[in-house]
C-alpha cells in the first residue's frame, strides 16, 4: 500500500512510499526512508499525494518503535503552514530536527534537582482570579490575566499549573524572551521545589535531544521555553501559559515567521485544551476580544504586598543645556536621595551603544552602513560604528570633503555608553554597571542579576530588555532618559508598545518599599502618551486606539499580510514585487497596496520592496492566495518572504 511521509525539509508535501501489509503505519508514526541516496527520518502523514507517473516509488525501509506524533500535533502543523504560508516540512523540522541519527539516544533519568520550597500565600485578589481561571478547565478556553506589575499574576498561574500537574498533564510556559529564563527557573525552583526544563536556542544540542525525548515519552511534565517550544511534541498537554501575551518579541521575523502568542492559542485549539494569557497592559487584539467576549477576564488592581506604585515626575528638559549633559541637574537632585539611602537607581536609555548616529560637522556626512539602509551606531568600548542589522562594522576616521583634512564627527543622540560616562565622571565612588545585550551573555547574565538581587550595585543603566519580568528588591528609583515618543513611522504599534513598555518599566520600582519614584525626562511633557501613563489611563488610550484602529481599517479590524521582495538589484525588486501584484489582481476581496520601498529598503545588501494585502472582510486568504503564488514563476534573482500579521512596516 502507498503511504505519506513528511520529511522535515523544504517540501510542502508529502513523498509517497509503498510499505507492506506486515508493517502497520499509523498516522504520526516515526519512519526510516531513503531519499535519493541517504536514508532519511520522516512522519507518516494524514494525505496522500498522486506521486508522478515517471518517478518510482521506494519502500519504507522500517518503522521506528515507542515514537510517534499526536494526530493533533500533525492537524497543527498543517494548519500552521497553511496560517504562516510555510513549507510543512520546515514546520516539521521545528518539532522534530533533521539529524541523521535523531532516535538514537538511550532514554536519561529525568531526575528533578530537589531544591528547599518557600511558602507562597496568596492575598484575596490572587485567590479571586485563581478560582476564575480554575473554572475552564477541561476544555479550550482563552482566559486573560491581567494584574497590574507587582499583582503577583505568576503565583497565580503557578497554583494553576499545580492543580494541572495533579492531574499527570503537560504543561507548556512561554517567555517573550530567552533571557527571562534564568530568573523565571529560579521563582519556579523556591515554588515547587524543584528545577524546570528550560527550552530556548542557545540550550545546548545534546540537552535539547534529552528533553525532546522527555517531552515526547511524557516523562517531562512542564517546559519554559521561548517560541520554538510551541511545536514540541507534547503527549499530553494539559495547559499553555503566555506570559506577557503582548510582548512583541513573540513574533518571528527570521526564517519562518509567526507570532508565537496566535499560533499558541491556535495549538490550544486543536489540542483542546485552556490557554492562559497573562499580561500587565493587555495587546490591542487581546483587549478587543475581551471586550467582544470572546476571552474570559480577570483582573488584580492591586501589588502583592499592597506597596504603592512609584510616584512620577515629569523633568522638562532644557535643549541648550542638554548639549553638555545627558541627565537633567534636577534629575540629579532626586536621585541622591535615592542613592544616600543605599536604593538602587536605574537609567532606562532604549539605545546601544555611545550614540545612535554620527555625522561631520565640516562637510555633513553621516556613518550609514554600505549593506543597509540605516545609520551605524558608534560603540565607545571597540571604537567602532556597527550595524545592528547585518554586524558590519567600520572605524569612524573618514577624509572631509571640504578641507582634506579628517571629519570631526559630531554623535547625536545617547547611548548607554554615553550615559554610563556621564554618570561614572558624577558618581566615581559608585558601582556602575550596564544591563545590555551588547555587554551580557548567558553567564554574565546570571552574575549581574545575582549582584542587583544582593543590593550590590548601585547603578543600574538598562535597555528594553531590562523592563521585562525583573524582580529587583533594592531598585526604588528609576530615569527614563529620553521618554518622548517620535517611534518609527513605519511601525502602527509604536504607541501601543510605547504604553506597554514604560508600564512594565515602572513596575520595576518601589516591589517591596512605601516611597518609589520614577522620573521622565522629556522636551514634550504634554505629550499624551505620558500623560496616559503616568495617570494610569491605560484603559482609556486602549479604547481610543482600537476605535483608530478600526476608522482605519487596520487589525484587529482587517487582515493584512505583508510580501517583502527582495534582491541584490533595486531594479529587480521592483519589478518582481509588480509582476506579483499583477498576478493577484484578480482577487475580489483583497486589497493590494504597493509596490513601494521598504522604510528599511535595504539590508544585508539585498533591496527590499513591499506589497500589502489588506483583506476586505474577515475571512483568511491565506489558501487561495498560496495557490496563486505557487503557480507563479518567480525570478531566481528575487526572494519572495511572506509576512501574516505583520507588527510593523520596515
Amino acid at each position: 500500500m502507498q503511504i505519506p511521509v513528511l520529511l522535515p525539509k523544504i517540501f510542502n508535501h508529502p513523498l509517497t512510499y509503498y510499505c507492506n501489509k506486515r508493517n502497520i503505519l499509523n498516522i504520526g508514526d516515526f519512519v526510516k526512508v531513503p531519499f535519493g541516496k541517504k536514508t532519511e527520518v520522516g512522519i507518516v502523514w494524514d494525505k496522500i499525494e498522486s506521486a508522478p507517473k515517471k518517478i518510482k516509488i521506494k519502500n519504507v525501509i522500517e518503522k521506528i518503535e515507542d515514537l510517534s506524533l499526536k494526530e493533533s500535533l500533525v492537524e497543527y502543523i498543517n494548519w500552521f503552514s497553511n496560517y504562516n504560508l510555510s513549507s510543512k516540512g520546515l514546520v516539521l523540522k521545528m518539532t522534530i530536527g533533521s539529524k541523521k541519527k535523531p532516535l538514537q539516544i538511550s532514554d536519561p533519568e529525568y531526575k528533578k534537582n530537589k531544591i528547599n520550597k518557600k511558602k507562597f500565600l496568596l492575598n484575596d485578589a490572587q485567590k479571586n482570579s485563581l478560582n476564575y481561571i480554575s473554572q475552564f478547565n477541561n476544555s479550550f478556553s482563552v482566559t486573560v490575566l491581567q494584574g497590574v506589575t507587582g499583582s503577583g499574576k505568576t503565583l497565580v498561574y503557578f497554583e494553576r499549573i499545580k492543580k494541572i500537574l495533579e492531574q499527570k498533564k503537560q504543561v507548556l510556559i512561554l517567555m517573550p524572551e530567552i533571557f527571562l529564563t534564568n530568573q523565571f527557573k529560579k521563582r519556579f525552583s523556591e515554588f515547587f521545589g524543584y528545577e524546570p526544563y528550560i527550552w530556548h536556542s542557545k540550550i545546548t544540542p545534546k540537552n535539547k535531544e534529552i528533553i525532546w525525548h522527555g517531552i515526547i515519552k511524557n516523562k517531562i511534565k512542564i517546559i519554559i521555553g521561548a517560541r520554538s517550544s510551541l511545536l514540541l511534541p507534547f503527549k499530553d498537554l494539559g495547559l499553555i501559559i503566555v506570559d506577557e501575551e503582548h510582548d512583541s518579541s513573540y513574533k518571528q521575523e527570521d526564517g519562518i515567521i509567526y507570532n508565537a502568542r496566535d499560533m499558541a492559542i491556535a495549538r490550544a485549539s486543536i489540542e483542546n485544551i485552556p490557554i492562559n494569557l497573562v499580561t500587565s497592559i493587555p495587546s490591542i487584539e487581546t483587549f478587543n476580544n475581551i471586550k467582544n467576549k470572546k476571552y474570559n477576564f480577570t483582573f488584580i488592581k492591586k501589588r502583592y504586598m499592597e506597596y504603592p506604585f512609584p510616584k512620577a515626575k515629569i523633568i522638562n528638559l532644557n535643549i541648550k543645556k542638554l548639549k553638555k549633559n545627558i541627565i537633567d541637574s534636577k534629575t540629579y537632585e532626586l536621585i541622591d536621595e535615592y542613592l544616600k539611602n543605599k536604593n538602587q537607581v536605574l537609567f532606562f536609555v532604549n539605545r546601544r551603544g555611545y550614540s545612535p548616529f554620527l555625522i561631520c560637522k565640516k562637510c555633513g556626512y553621516k556613518h550609514v552602513c554600505p549593506n543597509c539602509s540605516i545609520f551605524l551606531t558608534y560603540h565607545k568600548m571597540i571604537d567602532k560604528a556597527v550595524c545592528h542589522h547585518c554586524g558590519h562594522k567600520n572605524k569612524i576616521i573618514k577624509d572631509c570633503k571640504i578641507d582634506g583634512k579628517k571629519c570631526e564627527f559630531l554623535m547625536y543622540g545617547p547611548g548607554v555608553e554615553k550615559v554610563y560616562e556621564e554618570l561614572k565622571k558624577n558618581y566615581p565612588q559608585k558601582n556602575i554597571k550596564i544591563f545590555s545585550s551588547d555587554y551580557l551573555s548567558q553567564k554574565k547574565n546570571k552574575t549581574i542579576i545575582k549582584e542587583i538581587e544582593n543590593n550590590e550595585i548601585d547603578i543600574l543603566i538598562g535597555t528594553q530588555m531590562i523592563s521585562k519580568g525583573f524582580n529587583f528588591p533594592y531598585l526604588n528609583c528609576i530615569v527614563v532618559v529620553d521618554a518622548d515618543f517620535t517611534g518609527k513611522g513605519y511601525d502602527l504599534r509604536t504607541t501601543e508598545k510605547n504604553i506597554q513598555l514604560y508600564n512594565q518599566l515602572s513596575g520595576r520600582a518601589g516591589r517591596n518599599s512605601s516611597k518609589s519614584l520614577i522620573i521622565y525626562q522629556t522636551v514634550t511633557p504634554s505629550n499624551q502618551t505620558l500623560i496616559n501613563i503616568i495617570e494610569n489611563k491605560f484603559d482609556r488610550f486602549l479604547n481610543d486606539e482600537l476605535n483608530l484602529r478600526k476608522k482605519n481599517n487596520l487589525p484587529p479590524f482587517k487582515k493584512l499580510i505583508a510580501l517583502i521582495i527582495s534582491s541584490h538589484s533595486k531594479e529587480n525588486s521592483f519589478r518582481g514585487a509588480q509582476e506579483i501584484k499583477n498576478n493577484l489582481l484578480n482577487f475580489e476581496n483583497l486589497e493590494i497596496l504597493g509596490p513601494v520601498d521598504s522604510p528599511l529598503f535595504k539590508i544585508k545588501n539585498r533591496y527590499r520592496t513591499r506589497l500589502l494585502i489588506k483583506s476586505k472582510n474577515h475571512e483568511l486568504p491565506q489558501i487561495s492566495l498560496s495557490k496563486s503564488l505557487k503557480k507563479l514563476k518567480i525570478s531566481s534573482k528575487i526572494k519572495l518572504t511572506v509576512d501574516v500579521d505583520p507588527i510593523n512596516f520596515a
